[in-house]
């Protein structure tokens, strides 16, 4: 149950030096701080309009269900981003990372409905990439993708066996649900499909972030969000025999895992379309 929670207490172990670590309690079944530490985080934030986000990490205690505890770490983490957007310095690569229960640590509840904010300095940020460990970007797999300047334009330029990566579908954390902004790539691939009769695809689904490639929840998630896809399609009037949808988790990644970046991450957690038919 801890386990995701250790791997990233030992990352960002390993990169800690001149780190900076807040955390925020929130009450029983509350994704709002209640007033003593609101006034705290309203304080914090008025002391580090200089300094800059790394990482907002959302936790629970064990009470309730697991679904119904990711989604409430998930709007724990929202909440403290949108206190923080605009008026904090945010990495452009900075990390949202739900929990849930994953991150109850503590035999003390209350210990555990908490956020955790991991932050730098101003008089760290000079020497920022060095206190980050960040390296050169390794590529670890070619993938072999069409690119335009629309959805259209790919499609067009595709043979079968070729895949179209549409990293504008995005989904909620640890979840299968479609973003709204995401509905103008949601929008142009039904319109493609609806364009050409002979045209036929696997959706294809692949999750970021987890060195366990064989890992079930992974792999499960990765086929939950193709499946997403698929059910729009079909619910917008394409034909069930053109379309296939697949999940790999994080079996097949562009980038070695874990990621030095949050573009890497987002590379990495992606929908593939491969051409079937055309």
């Amino acid at each position: 149950m801890k386990f995701l929670y250790c791997i990233l207490f030992l990352f960002f172990l390993q990169v800690n030096f001149a780190q900076e670590v807040v955390n925020f309690y929130f009450d029983n079944n509350k994704f709002e701080l209640n007033k003593t530490e609101a006034a705290k985080f309203q304080k914090w934030i008025s002391e580090n309009t200089t300094s800059k986000i790394l990482s907002i990490t959302g936790s629970t205690d064990e009470v309730g269900t697991s679904g119904f505890n990711d989604t409430l770490s998930q709007k724990r983490v929202s909440h403290v981003f949108s206190q923080i957007k605009g008026n904090v310095n945010i990495r452009p690569d900075f990390k949202s990372i739900s929990l849930g229960e994953k991150g109850a640590t503590s035999k003390i509840k209350a210990e555990n409905r908490k956020v955790i904010i991991h932050y730098l300095l101003e008089k760290d940020l000079a020497k920022e990439n060095e206190i980050l460990g960040i390296k050169e970007e390794i590529l670890v797999e070619k993938v072999d993708t069409i690119k335009g300047d629309t959805l259209e334009n790919q499609f067009k330029n595709a043979k079968v066996g070729d895949k179209i990566i549409i990293d504008t579908i995005i989904f909620f954390i640890a979840s299968d649900q479609i973003t709204p902004n995401s509905n103008f790539a949601l929008g142009q691939l039904l319109g493609v499909l609806k364009n050409n009769d002979l045209l036929k695809i696997e959706i294809q689904g692949h999750i970021c972030c987890n060195p366990l490639s064989k890992d079930k929840k992974s792999l499960k998630l990765s086929v939950k969000r193709a499946k997403k896809i698929y059910d729009f399609l079909v619910e917008n009037g394409i034909e069930m025999h053109r379309l296939k949808y697949k999940g790999f988790g994080s079996s097949k990644p562009i980038y070695i895992i874990p990621e030095a970046n949050r573009e890497q991450e987002r590379l990495n957690r992606r929908v593939e379309i491969l051409i079937l038919e055309n």
